[in-house]
């Protein structure tokens, strides 16, 4: 059964019947509701809220302002359960009154939230103007309510909230502009849980994903190109660009980039090699060990293939990779890539002796030296 009064005249629990002529005189609700004990205030609200609802049409302005207050001020003293039950109900009525509607998104998140999921009312201008001041959980509710438009996808993703941005990109139905696309693509490199629902986003422009590509897991950029979204070559390519721009400076914002992002992984490191760009292996190799690039450079081509194992190990290249990228970082400058018996013995042992913590602590006390 519901909770609301059946016609606005009846206060059930509270003793109290309201003729026609004191319904039309708001004034008289205002004095009821400060002389009502508290325990009877839910009556009061519900009665009102009931009156706002069914009347509000034909209630003048003075009396809507007047009401909007009585509700604000017995807000407090009536149970959370009784306001989202209303917020419930006037979720899905498309003739509810708007001040009564947006006097409920103002409340706690758990009666806002299912005006700001189904709500008619709500048009992209007054979601727009809610978003200036609302808090985080408010805006995450927002960002999943079906088909909003881009003006308000725009102001939701300047947001740095990770709950919002997520819960944003994750609505299918979320008409997003490419213009907030690259934002949100570029706040991916920090907020790592982007990238994923960017990824899958079918309307994300193409040119916005081969950009994506550069930051994210292997298992996600293998996605995007098994998906045709990108192409193989188009990844290639926009990491040469980058590699190619500002004498190194590109590179090093590159390394940054994907570190701060946490995707500075082996695997980028083992690729970027085998396609030639030693300087970028060193610059990223050297950022994932932290250890100063010259120094890298000094203890994992000078010193022997002990160092260079060591550092290896540290950043989780497996041992059956080594090889691979012992021979290709030695051609890459013109060093001699071959192993004796005993520097394969060496090899072994650093793997099958030290921990990776271990292997880093050997490496930086080699740095030191």
């Amino acid at each position: 059964m519901s909770r609301f009064p059946r016609r606005p005249e009846e206060i059930g629990g509270t003793g109290v019947q309201l003729t026609a002529e004191q319904m039309g005189d708001v004034g008289r609700l205002a004095e009821l509701a400060s002389a009502m004990p508290k325990s009877k205030r839910s009556e009061i609200y519900l009665a009102v809220a009931t009156l706002f609802r069914v009347h509000g049409a034909h209630i003048s302005p003075r009396e809507r302002a007047l009401m909007r207050d009585i509700l604000k001020r017995l807000t407090l003293d009536v149970e959370m359960a009784i306001r989202i039950a209303l917020a419930e109900q006037l979720a899905d009525d498309a003739d509810a009154p708007l001040d009564l509607i947006l006097l409920l998104i103002d409340d706690k998140i758990e009666v806002a939230r299912p005006i700001l999921l189904r709500s008619q009312k709500l048009t992209d201008e007054s979601l727009l103007e809610l978003l200036s001041g609302a808090d985080t959980e408010h805006q995450t509710a927002c960002a999943a309510r079906p088909r909003i438009g881009e003006p308000v996808t725009a102001k939701l993703a300047e947001s740095d909230a990770e709950p919002v941005l997520v819960t944003l990109v994750r609505n299918a139905t979320a008409q997003i502009a490419a213009s907030t696309f690259a934002k949100l693509v570029e706040k991916s490199q920090h907020i790592a849980s982007l990238q994923e629902p960017l990824a899958r986003r079918e309307d994300l422009p193409s040119a916005l994903a081969t950009r994506l590509s550069l930051w994210v897991s292997d298992a996600l950029k293998a996605y995007l190109v098994e998906s045709g979204r990108v192409s193989a070559l188009a990844v290639d390519n926009a990491v040469r660009a980058i590699q190619a721009s500002g004498s190194g400076e590109g590179r090093r914002k590159l390394i940054e980039k994907l570190a701060a992002a946490d995707q500075l992984k082996p695997g980028f490191l083992v690729r970027v090699l085998q396609q030639g760009q030693s300087e970028l292996f060193d610059l990223g190799f050297s950022r994932l060990l932290g250890i100063d690039p010259v120094r890298f450079s000094d203890i994992f081509y000078r010193r022997g293939p002990r160092p260079a194992a060591l550092a290896c190990h540290a950043v989780g290249i497996d041992r059956c990779v080594f090889a691979t990228v012992y021979s290709h970082s030695r051609r890459s400058r013109s060093i001699n890539p071959i192993l004796s018996g005993q520097d394969r013995s060496e090899i072994e042992a650093v793997f099958s002796t030290y921990s990776r913590p271990e292997a880093l602590a050997l490496l930086k006390s080699l740095a030191q030296s």
